[in-house]
């Protein structure tokens, strides 16, 4: 890093990190699968999904909800919430701190979703229209709001400090961590859990996307169809999944001895204000979003090592996204989109690549594209493909942008 970075007083301390994804169970078992990609992703075949152009998605195996948090606790919860849950303890765990005697009004929840329960959604339409209304659950909206993970994560926690809830589409999680880094700088919370939480196989939110030419169809070969910044790249493939991170005021995390992983140094968001579905063609939202990033963390451009990408694996966003990235960082990051080995995770999808950062630092070494076989020549950034490279950098940064316009970037930083 240049001697222009000057780390701010208002950093947040990653002390913690928990994550449920189609690539592993646990934050161990993901990065091991993001980064050695040596096994192919679980793109299983959806019998929700039967009939439709495409009926596959990332899929999150050999994880039982009921085993993990009880039969009776897992019935009050969807499952987005239930993987929310399942990697907040994570993340308190490997923060080192115990619930039981933290000042829990100190605390706070900041989880992002896109959908929330949209699934039980699709299972009580059917029940309403096929059985009639008294064979709808009473559930329903406990069940299904977005809200549903921040407060389910709290109960869990006995987090008693602010819970939010924020939706905004595929930059909710980061978003979130961000809210949570602005939360921490104000004062109003000395830890706050943060990041997003999905799982959304719905066979009316994957038509919708079928008609809308978002999702790839290539069921000849669905563990190749999400390829980020390929030639023949057609659209994102849905997972699910939740990552979450454990942030703390430095000062905070400093007097208990708590093990730093890295640092949010800065964040920026913006509004594209041009389309329901598209983003803006010149990428000028997300540019705004990560110049105010990079000022907010002190850290000049030519400091950026690595960039985890929103690459979706979409002709359009991959396009403009990596054209944004030359013209503000040069061309000197190493770019990945972690998408092709996760799944286009929606709300999700912040939490787990910002988490998945975090560890890009600490072992300074940049996750691979999997399934980039034939890289698109209009991409004007280098990106890491087939193996992991290692790196030397000592700050890096993630970008989301999401339906509606909705744009967010973070600023990272070494320990």
């Amino acid at each position: 890093m240049t001697a222009s970075y000057r780390p701010g007083p208002f950093a947040a301390a990653v002390t913690g990190i928990g994550l449920v994804t189609s690539a592993g169970v646990g934050a161990a078992a993901t990065w091991r699968g993001v980064s050695e990609a040596a096994d192919a992703p679980s793109v299983l075949r959806r019998p929700e999904l039967h009939g439709l152009p495409c009926d596959f998605m990332y899929t999150i195996t050999g994880l039982d909800t009921r085993a993990v948090l009880g039969v009776a606790t897992q019935r009050l919860m969807d499952r987005f919430s239930q993987l929310a849950v399942i990697a907040a303890r994570e993340a308190v765990a490997d923060a080192g701190l115990d619930p039981a005697v933290w000042d829990s009004a100190r605390v706070a929840v900041v989880i992002g979703s896109a959908h929330g329960g949209l699934p039980f959604y699709d299972e009580q339409h059917t029940a309403l229209t096929e059985r009639g209304a008294r064979r709808v659950s009473p559930k329903l909206a406990p069940l299904t709001v977005v809200n549903g993970a921040a407060s389910s994560v709290a109960t869990d926690l006995g987090a008693r400090g602010p819970s939010q809830a924020v939706s905004t589409a595929c930059s909710s999680g980061t978003v979130a961590i961000g809210t949570a880094h602005q939360m921490l700088r104000t004062g109003a919370c000395d830890i706050v859990v943060a990041g997003g939480a999905e799982s959304v196989c719905s066979r009316l939110l994957i038509a919708s996307a079928c008609q809308l030419k978002a999702v790839s169809t290539r069921r000849d070969d669905p563990e190749a169809a999400c390829r980020p910044f390929d030639t023949h790249r057609d659209g994102f493939v849905v997972g699910e999944g939740a990552g979450l991170l454990v942030l703390e005021r430095p000062a905070h995390a400093a007097a208990r001895g708590a093990t730093v992983r890295a640092h949010i140094a800065g964040y920026g968001a913006s509004s594209d204000a041009y389309s329901a579905v598209a983003p803006d063609p010149d990428g000028l939202g997300i540019e705004r979003a990560l110049r105010t990033a990079l000022a907010d963390a002190g850290v000049a451009a030519a400091d950026i090592g690595h960039v985890n990408a929103h690459g979706t694996s979409t002709v359009a966003n991959d396009l403009i996204e990596a054209m944004m990235l030359r013209r503000v960082l040069g061309e000197h990051p190493l770019v990945t989109s972690t998408k092709a080995m996760t799944g286009h995770t929606l709300g999700a999808a912040g939490g787990i690549e910002t988490a998945l950062t975090v560890l890009a630092l600490q072992h300074q070494l940049v996750p691979p594209t999997v399934n980039l076989d034939a890289p698109d020549p209009e991409i004007p950034v280098e990106v890491v493909s087939k193996e992991a490279r290692p790196g030397a950098f000592d700050a890096a940064v993630k970008t989301s942008l999401g339906f509606g316009g909705h744009n967010a970037a973070l600023v990272l930083t070494k320990a």
